[in-house]
């Protein structure tokens, strides 16, 4: 049967998901009208003792402003804001003007689908293809999402992406780095995939942040240095911070000319992942276990044992896969000294893997005339969506300790000398 003929009761069956969808919106407008009423009363009963002579009040409800459609994840609400007038007019200084958190006067959609629209984008979607796009996904036409606009969002982001740029970093601390580069090849006209360079950091309070995107050539040590030197020149403090990256040469060298104090941690995923690659498909899972035993160790003393064991059991039919462990044996287990709350932050550059988890590497090339600089706008709004959902480390009060330069063996603080 062909995929478009439907069976004879299938409407009868897309009739209870469209009774559904009608109640949520139906169910999210009252509430949406609801909030806008409390709020236009919450403001009148803060200013009841406002009177003139004769006792009545200055500050009045007067109707209603004409309604307006709203887009939201539940599809368009339409809404009727209530008005506020003060009877002295709006040339009075002592006259008061309300002004909506909840729908400010030139919303036109929620922030949910602000932060939709770089998903779609770099998923392939066209500007032009948008009201098509959402339309699907929320049951409406997304008229308030034309070309043009989308088009005007991308310049505003892009302007925005400047000047975050250009913040001060002043005054804040950062006791770990984490590096990657992000690949993108989705609109893009030219023969090399644009790399997008990506350094978070956690302060000194364990919350992590989102210090600098930069639109580099591949990972080469020239595109890290740029954005390593950008970020000292406006306040950047490192310290001795433990940096957290794969087997990127480029990062790594320019780490060391621009951050001489910082360590080195590579990320367990990669090397996991590499190693893997050296066996046939039959043994990966086997050797994946027996790459878990060294970083599951509790001590270093028994990493570097599960080490030897591993490279004792496979180099003589894969030295390849040894050597490649071996190489960064040391580097890999540098997360030892340090608090071992911070451990499952530390073996991995997963902060920011997981938030291009759904981008990173999956795209195919679309028609339509993108641009590495649009790009870069929705990869800074998506991940300034996501920095607000990530999470503290684990042990953060320790933060400190490792700041004051604490030495800790195994995960666990070693005691001053008495002396």
């Amino acid at each position: 049967m062909p995929v478009s003929q439907k069976l004879p009761d299938q409407e009868s069956k897309d009739q209870p998901r469209l009774v559904l969808d009608e109640l949520v919106r139906e169910g999210a407008r009252r509430m949406l009208q609801g909030a806008l009423e409390a709020e236009v009363s919450g403001f009148l009963e803060r200013h009841d003792d406002d009177r003139d002579g004769e006792g009545k009040r200055w500050v009045v409800r007067n109707g209603t402003l004409p309604e307006r459609s709203v887009l939201t994840g539940a599809g368009p609400l339409p809404v009727k804001q209530p008005r506020v007038r003060d009877r002295r007019g709006a040339s009075s200084e002592e006259a008061k003007s309300f002004h909506s958190m909840i729908l400010p006067p030139y919303l036109r959609r929620s922030k949910s689908i602000d932060e939709l629209i770089p998903w779609l984008y770099l998923k392939g979607i066209s500007t032009g293809g948008f009201q098509e796009a959402l339309g699907a996904l929320m049951g409406s036409e997304a008229k308030g999402l034309s070309a043009n606009v989308v088009s005007r969002l991308t310049q505003k982001w892009s302007k925005e992406h400047e000047d975050w740029n250009r913040r001060d970093l002043t005054g804040e601390r950062y006791v770990y780095l984490w590096a990657d580069g992000i690949y993108f090849n989705i609109r893009l006209g030219e023969k090399d995939r644009q790399c997008l360079l990506v350094l978070m950091g956690a302060t000194s309070d364990g919350k992590k942040k989102l210090l600098g995107i930069h639109d580099g050539y591949r990972e080469s040590e020239q595109s890290w240095s740029e954005l390593l030197l950008d970020l000292k020149s406006r306040g950047f403090d490192s310290g001795s911070a433990l940096a957290i990256g794969d087997g990127a040469l480029g990062f790594w060298k320019a780490l060391r000319k621009v951050l001489p104090d910082a360590r080195e941690q590579r990320c367990w995923v990669h090397k996991t992942a590499n190693v893997q690659n050296c066996f046939p498909k039959s043994m990966k899972a086997k050797v994946k276990a027996d790459v878990h035993e060294i970083w599951k160790s509790a001590t270093k003393e028994m990493a570097e044992k599960a080490c030897d064991l591993f490279a004792e059991k496979y180099e003589a039919k894969y030295p390849k896969a040894v050597a490649c462990l071996e190489k960064d044996r040391e580097v890999l287990l540098t997360f030892y000294d340090y608090p071992a709350e911070h451990w499952p932050h530390l073996r991995t550059t997963n902060p920011i893997e997981s938030t291009f988890a759904t981008v990173r590497l999956r795209h195919r090339r679309t028609k339509g005339s993108g641009s590495r600089a649009a790009c870069l706008a929705m990869v800074f709004k998506l991940v300034q969506s996501a920095e607000k959902k990530w999470r503290r480390l684990k042990g953060y009060q320790k933060i400190v300790l490792v700041l004051e330069g604490r030495v800790f063996k195994d995960g666990i603080m070693q005691e001053r000398d008495a002396a």
